[in-house]
């Protein structure tokens, strides 16, 4: 069995070697054993079950969330020499029959299914046919975390997917995903009944991807800088994914961004549909677009080469924001993920939070207990003042040495004993009766004799004048941190006033400390560099041979009408150009190049190499 694996590894897609233990599952699922597998994106998830897939003898049913992950899947499955079919609603109707058709008469290796289609007892009869027939392989539950209810992610659909087991109890399963907390973990065990499964579950940790968290000062420019800067100065035509929370934002940033000369496209679901897919696809198939998205977009992209995520609002959780920034890097090569973040945002999603409706699959005190607690472990991470990633692996129970290159490693912040000015502002917001915002206490603390502060007779007020010594952008961002660490919170319904919680007791009464993490100095974006190629290409390796290597394959996944990763990553093109191969035996020896595409593309290549001498 070990051999077959390993050759339809090198046979099939290309590569000599297992990652991690991709070879242990594949041997576990194909002798018939059920499995829960945690990788990270970009560590070959897949390849667990296709591999099993075309060992056992029949078809393997792969159940998938979204239409785009379907497509392109079966597309690079398809490219590879692999008999694979897709069903969902996308299909005409002699399509889907046509499928149909053949799974019934077994000449399929994998299908993708969407969970709806799967529980019609016409797909179910299918199953049933297969299973009598002694030709249904396998189940694989892809982005498995869909089942919980607690992630941005979940599909009502995925809890039908117990069903499985009780039916057909003989047929192994493997759910898999690149996102799980330690409870998610358990929601997926226990609503999947997979708790005879083996758990497989692999370091959480993304070493190509550089973590940056800023606190919010005019984000637009900061992010501006960021992409001039990090991105365009280190990577060409990059692709990127920007994050907002609503979807006027993300037009609204979109619109700002084209605007600037950089090309951005709009996504979320209050759109039509069409213009979704339209984006979805441009930004598939075409170099350097950035899409500026809700969460709705995300999960069904499987682009390899996206060189950065940037977050423009805080997520939910430190699982949302792991589940996103993966989606930057996934070809292992240098990735940024960026994020903004403010008070602001977290009031936001406290107010998301405590207005959740009934429908939450628990009493609703536990659901905001553990909702506040998702958040308020996401807090820590942007306040975090050492290694973010060691921060991050924590939170998934993984230990690690600091990264030495998130910008906390790179730039070690400082930090102020905000002790005494947190007590005197806590002091403030008791003695004005706990009914104004940040701006007229600020105005009470430094003694301004505005006509709001005299009107109310707070010139009178011990605390009047007690903050002369701090400037009004510090005592926003003391103001700032109270709010995050809800030693206050604020009254929407009454102006933004700022009340205090029982958290702040302690600290007022001189109890406990308070520490503030500095804004690190802002930093001008160095002047733009158009280079040919991204800092991933080693330096001395020549790139020119590398840029005609994207420009045909570019014209090729246009003629082929896939996205051009399904034809070959980048990390193959690096190496096609590093090697530069004069034979079909040495282009077999460049990873990524199985038989399939030796056959289809190997000539053509080898003229592209030539042609660049």
């Amino acid at each position: 069995m070990t051999h077959g694996a390993h050759s339809i590894l090198e046979r099939v897609f290309g590569y000599t070697t297992f990652r991690g233990e991709q070879q242990t599952i594949i041997e576990h699922v194909a002798a018939g054993g059920d499995a829960l597998v945690l990788m990270p994106t970009g560590s070959g998830k897949s390849l667990c079950y296709q591999i099993p897939a075309l060992i056992r003898p029949g078809t393997a049913i792969v159940v998938s969330p979204l239409i785009a992950l379907m497509h392109n899947q079966v597309s690079a499955l398809r490219e590879a020499g692999v008999a694979a079919e897709y069903l969902n609603s996308s299909l005409t109707l002699e399509s889907a029959r046509d499928t149909e058709q053949a799974l019934r008469s077994g000449s399929l290796d994998l299908l993708y299914v969407a969970p709806e289609r799967l529980m019609t007892p016409r797909f179910l009869d299918l199953l049933d046919h297969l299973r009598d027939t002694g030709r249904l392989a396998l189940f694989a539950i892809d982005e498995a975390h869909c089942v919980s209810q607690w992630g941005h992610d979940f599909r009502p659909e995925y809890l039908q997917l117990s069903i499985l087991p009780e039916r057909y109890p003989a047929i192994p399963r493997i759910a898999l995903t690149a996102t799980a907390d330690r409870q998610t973990r358990e929601e997926i065990i226990q609503r999947l009944h997979l708790g005879r499964a083996r758990c497989f579950v692999s370091s959480f940790d993304r070493p190509n991807i550089h973590y940056t968290i800023v606190e919010k000062n005019d984000p637009r420019r900061q992010l501006l800088n960021f992409i001039r800067g990090e991105i365009h100065t280190q990577f060409s035509r990059s692709a990127g994914i920007i994050y907002c929370l609503s979807r006027r934002k993300v037009e609204d940033t979109a619109e700002w961004l084209s605007k600037q000369g950089i090309a951005a496209l709009p996504y979320h679901a209050g759109m039509p549909a069409e213009i979704r897919m339209a984006h979805q696809n441009r930004f598939l198939r075409e170099d350097g677009l950035i899409m500026v998205a809700t969460i709705a977009f995300g999960m069904g992209i499987d682009k390899p080469d996206v060189r950065f995520v940037a977050h423009l609002d805080m997520p939910r959780s430190i699982e949302g924001y792991y589940q996103e920034t993966g989606r930057a890097g996934r070809d292992g090569l240098p990735a940024r993920a960026w994020m903004a973040w403010g008070a602001g945002d977290v009031v936001q999603q406290r107010r998301m939070i405590d207005s959740a409706d009934g429908d939450v699959g628990m009493d609703y005190e536990t659901y905001r207990r553990l909702a506040r607690n998702r958040l308020d472990a996401l807090v820590g991470l942007a306040e975090a003042t050492t290694c973010r990633r060691q921060r991050l692996l924590a939170y998934f129970g993984e230990e690690a040495p600091p990264c030495g290159h998130c910008d906390n490693c790179n730039e070690p912040p400082k930090t102020w004993d905000a002790t005494l000015a947190a007590r005197k502002a806590l002091s403030c917001v008791y003695r004005t009766g706990q009914h104004y915002g940040a701006g007229h206490l600020i105005d009470v603390l430094r003694g301004e004799r505005t006509e709001k502060v005299l009107d109310r007779g707070h010139e009178q007020l011990s605390t009047f004048g007690i903050g002369g010594d701090l400037d009004e952008n510090h005592w926003r961002m003391v103001f700032r941190q109270l709010v995050a660490h809800e030693f206050v919170q604020v009254d929407h319904e009454r102006y933004n006033a700022l009340a205090l919680t029982e958290t702040a007791r302690p600290l007022l009464r001189g109890e406990a400390a308070f520490t503030i993490r500095l804004p690190s100095e802002t930093k001008r974006p160095p002047k733009r560099q158009r280079k040919s190629l991204p800092k991933e290409i080693p330096a001395g390796i020549p790139t020119t041979l590398f840029e005609r290597l994207r420009v045909w394959r570019a014209e090729t996944a246009q003629t082929r009408n896939v996205p051009a990763y399904v034809i070959f990553h980048d990390t193959t093109l690096r190496d096609i150009a590093i090697t530069r191969p004069q034979t079909l035996d040495d282009l077999r020896q460049v990873t990524g190049v199985g038989e399939r595409k030796l056959e289809a593309y190997g000539a053509e290549l080898l003229r592209v190499v030539a042609d660049s001498r």
